[in-house]
């Protein structure tokens, strides 16, 4: 394991020393496409009135309120299905109903139905040993007693772990030489290696990548149209994560579970599978989750009921004895079950809490509801505008500052009175005709638009922003960076985020970016921009200062997941795995705490930049005006609003 550890390390230190060329040992290739839109929705589900389903609209308001109006959770998405239908759900802006979503592992349950389906089809049972599964041999005995049961439960104790796939490309000879801790089947030790292994033990005994096999089985008949996993480099579904996939869709997956893999007259997973996998298998630590882990899923609070559980808040709790499936995601700084997001929906939905069959409607409840809904989702999803480089968007709006707090303090511009905000629109107004056309160069070239955690999940690596300019055009707001030899062109909205496609070495992805001015306490001009990524649980936030005003830029990065769990996660992963005092001596070498300097220098650098003089950023210019394409109008489709559905 020491190869794969000190991979890591290497990593660690291309990062700290802005080494962007060959950063990863791991072969890259472009494999996410653009999100598809909404012209092919799938199968939904029926939307009906809380109360029609024994739940009061008050009730599901406040935990709404709770959910998305805590800063830590950071909510994106979430859906409430009880008894088959939609009783509530909301997109918190700038995040968009219905786009897919990063689900981390939380897909690994979805990998454990593929198992259940070839196991119902006689082509593997629990006691297959992995090693013969795969044609393998090992020269550890401990190894070939390795069964698919070890895999399910988290229990090999195998030590090629999720920080190994850094260091190359055949993940399953590397996971397969690595060495045992103690004996498989005795100890749970959480290891999504475990579920890449099974992904890779459905194609050696399909033919097919899980992706292929679960579509005629699973996608289709659930009325899945918008999805897509990530393999590794070797062609093999990730299995343990890389699964895009949205809320609603992710929600199908709970209501199979709650009808025992039952789907419209059709067993599309054995019931028998279903029940094993969510009864107890083994404890888990209590920092993880009190309720113990099942096959590929944990166990929760209620009887029989069971959590997919993804990092940073990707979620679908399900619980058959209400009937109920709460999916959701997030952006969260948490990693297991005991987190706050989780805390809330157990605060709401178990315990004592007991439904009823029926209520009578509540008119002005389910307003309330309504309300609140659109609230955080300022009327959620409207046309997009979409080109190369540039998505425009009308109705997608940033957080409220008062939950969120990013929009300025108050004093400077950021005061709410009729005549300081004229002030402050004026002042505006002025700043981004004095930014126009300023091109910046970058005397420090090693950070990247991507956050770190989105790097290493998809082996998609800086090449580092040389140069920063701002535009304004047709009374919008442009920031450009060029990043290696891309141009990033992002609108800036202000009020609202405004939603634009960026590729990242070939990989297409939507970011939501809201800005707002302000003065620093120095009186300094100051551009706070909040740029989410749509389709993921990470968000870059940049303040840029303008000192000398047009002379000098500096740029303070920040980004979420933030550095106290990039920081205890190295540690965790690296630490503890390497020789006692490796991870001292090396950062004595370095003269610096390893962890912490690598946050310092990727998670919240600060960078600074010299204006370019007219003619020295004409390159930039004429390369950014060629990128931009002619608009092509991309409408989506509407949903009718749940307040004028009837039960049928």
């Amino acid at each position: 394991m020491l190869r794969e550890q000190l991979a890591v390390l290497e990593l660690s230190k291309n990062l700290i020393r802005g080494n962007t060329n060959n950063t990863s040992r791991v072969t890259y290739s472009p494999q996410k496409p653009a999100f598809p839109g909404w012209d092919d929705p799938g199968w939904r589900f029926p939307r009906r009135t809380p109360e029609s389903q024994g739940i009061a609209s008050g009730y599901l308001a406040d935990f709404i309120e709770e959910l998305a109006g805590n800063e830590r959770t950071d909510l994106h998405h979430v859906i409430v299905v009880r008894h088959g239908n939609v009783i509530a759900e909301t997109s918190v802006a700038p995040y968009v109903d219905g786009m897919w979503h990063a689900s981390y592992s939380m897909c690994k349950t979805i990998t454990g139905l593929a198992v259940g389906m070839l196991m119902e089809e006689g082509k593997l049972t629990p006691d297959d040993k992995v090693l013969a599964l795969l044609d393998k041999k090992s020269l550890l005995t401990v190894k070939k007693n390795l069964t698919v049961e070890h895999l399910l439960t988290m229990t090999s104790g195998v030590m090629f772990n999720e920080t190994g796939i850094v260091s190359g490309d055949d993940w399953v000879s590397s996971y397969l030489q690595a060495g045992i801790k103690g004996t498989p089947g005795k100890q749970f030790e959480y290891n999504s290696m475990n579920t890449y292994i099974l992904s890779a033990i459905v194609t050696k005994v399909t033919g097919e990548t899980l992706m292929e096999y679960l579509r005629p089985r699973l996608w289709e008949p659930l009325g899945i149209t918008r999805v897509f996993w990530e393999t590794c480099p070797k062609g093999i579904t990730k299995g343990g994560w890389g699964l895009f996939i949205n809320t609603e869709d992710a929600a199908k997956i709970g209501q199979l579970f709650l009808q025992k893999g039952m789907w419209q007259g059709k067993q599309l997973v054995p019931e028998k599978w279903i029940l094993e996998s969510v009864e107890k298998h083994m404890d888990t630590p209590e920092n993880m989750g009190p309720y113990g882990y099942g096959y590929q899923v944990w166990r929760s609070g209620r009887p029989g009921s069971c959590t997919f559980n993804g990092m940073l808040g990707q979620n679908v709790v399900v619980y058959p004895d209400l009937d109920m499936v709460i999916a959701t995601n997030a952006g969260s700084d948490e990693l297991f079950q005991n987190c706050i997001l989780l805390n809330i929906v157990r605060k709401y939905f178990e315990g004592d809490f007991v439904p009823d069959a029926l209520l009578s409607e509540n008119p002005s409840g389910y307003r309330k509801l309504l309300e609140t809904e659109r609230r955080f989702s300022r009327d959620g999803r409207s046309n997009i505008s979409m080109s190369k480089g540039i998505c425009r968007s009308n109705g997608l709006g940033i957080r409220e500052s008062s939950r969120r707090g990013r929009q300025p303090a108050s004093g400077g511009w950021g005061r709410r009175s009729r005549s300081g905000a004229a002030v402050r629109l004026l002042e505006e107004e002025k700043l981004k005709r004095r930014l126009d056309g300023k091109v910046y160069e970058l005397e420090q070239q090693h950070v990247g638009l991507c956050p770190l955690v989105f790097q290493v999940f998809h082996n998609n690596y800086t090449d580092g922003i040389r140069r920063a300019a701002f535009y304004y055009e047709r009374n919008r707001f442009y920031l450009v960076l060029e990043e290696g030899n891309e141009l990033h062109r992002m609108e800036v909205g202000f009020g609202r985020a405004a939603v634009t496609e960026v590729s990242f070495h070939g990989e297409p992805y939507l970011l939501g970016v809201g800005g707002a001015f302000a003065k620093d306490e120095e009186g300094i001009p100051v551009l706070k921009l909040d740029i989410a990524f749509l389709e993921e649980a990470v968000r870059r936030r940049l303040k840029c200062r303008f000192p000398d005003f047009g002379e000098r830029i500096e740029l303070y990065w920040d980004e979420t997941p933030g550095g106290r769990m990039i920081t205890e996660g190295l540690g965790a992963l690296v630490g503890d795995s390497l020789p006692t005092g490796l991870m001292e001596g090396i950062s004595s070498r370095l003269g610096v705490d390893l962890p912490a300097i690598l946050v310092e220098k990727t998670v919240h650098p600060i960078v600074t930049g010299k204006w370019l003089r007219e003619n020295d950023g004409e390159a930039m210019a004429e390369q950014e005006a060629a990128s931009e394409d002619s608009v092509i109008s991309t409408d989506t489709a509407s949903d009718p609003p749940r307040d004028s559905l009837q039960d049928e």
